[in-house]
């Protein structure tokens, strides 16, 4: 009788996949080298293909095993996740969740975030990711965190994620309480740029706008002498020099704004990021309940 695949088989692939070596994969699986050889074996005939590629003692995907490992992490997840759902979704109070935070949200809402799951769900474990949209979209994707809090304008096009709790912060030039700049009634891009401007990594939306209201000048690519993926590293060094700072306003509230001439006008857009057609984790439901009432601390 032709044996049918199994979820075992297909966490050993992963996990193979994952280690690169039979030796080391059978050890980390409980398995005999022989047993786990066999696994391979029976998916590899099930599927109808080779998964991986033996030279000597290195082995490498296939091309056909690296379209199957995809599909076959989603299901190994899926699967963990049906075993923890019921009592997740009941309390959300055990469990783990592993959340990203780009700049501006890392900024805004780490303490908060670690504050409540400190007070109100002390048996969740909860890792905090911190980085640029792109690194931390790269980890959703691969599945080293569960969602991430980032400016979505920064995304670029893609079926791979799902968006909400979308939202929008006011955004413009800053300097620290007695500038020079402070003096003047109003004043212009020249003038800002008399000074180092620092900002973190700028979308090409927000990029466009800025070469819109002041002229080619404004490109960032230029016009930022200073950058870091860290709101809060720039706004530090607005606070111990002369730098102007280009950022979210609610993210350093003992800065103060700049009056320019033409106003900038703009906002950031950040949004909660989950893949597309997975079950989220059951703890990120703490995370959308709290957001909204975070969101209107910071605005007011």
């Amino acid at each position: 009788m032709q044996s049918l695949m199994t979820l075992t088989q297909l966490r050993h692939f992963v996990a193979l996949a994952d280690i690169g070596s039979f030796a080391q994969t059978a050890k980390a699986v409980f398995l005999t080298q022989p047993a786990l050889t066999r696994s391979i074996a029976a998916l590899e005939e099930e599927l109808g293909g080779r998964l991986f590629d033996r030279v000597g003692r290195r082995i490498t995907l296939t091309p056909f095993g690296q379209e199957v490992l995809e599909r076959a992490q989603r299901l190994v997840r899926d699967a963990q996740t049906l075993k923890t759902l019921r009592s997740g979704l009941q309390s959300g109070m055990t469990g783990h969740l592993r959340l990203g935070l780009g700049s501006g949200p890392g900024a805004l809402f780490s303490h908060r975030l670690l504050r409540h799951m400190a007070l109100h769900h002390p048996q969740l474990r909860l890792y905090l990711s911190r980085g640029n949209t792109e690194v931390l979209l790269q980890g959703l994707k691969a599945q080293r965190i569960d969602a991430a809090l980032v400016d979505i304008r920064a995304m670029r096009p893609s079926t791979d994620f799902e968006v909400c709790e979308i939202f929008e912060l006011e955004a413009g030039f800053m300097v620290r309480p007695g500038h020079p700049l402070l003096a003047r009634t109003c004043v212009s891009l020249d003038d800002i740029c008399a000074y180092p401007v620092g900002s973190t990594p700028l979308s090409d939306e927000v990029a466009r706008l800025l070469m819109a209201r002041y002229g080619p000048q404004a490109n960032p690519d230029d016009m930022v002498t200073v950058r870091s993926d860290e709101t809060s590293h720039i706004a530090e060094l607005a606070r111990d020099t002369d730098t102007v700072v280009l950022s979210i306003l609610a993210a350093a509230p003992d800065l103060l704004p700049l009056v320019v001439q033409p106003a900038l006008d703009a906002t950031a857009r950040f949004g909660l990021v989950t893949l597309a057609q997975r079950e989220p984790a059951p703890a990120l439901r703490i995370v959308r309940e709290q957001l909204p009432g975070w969101i209107a601390e910071v605005s007011g």
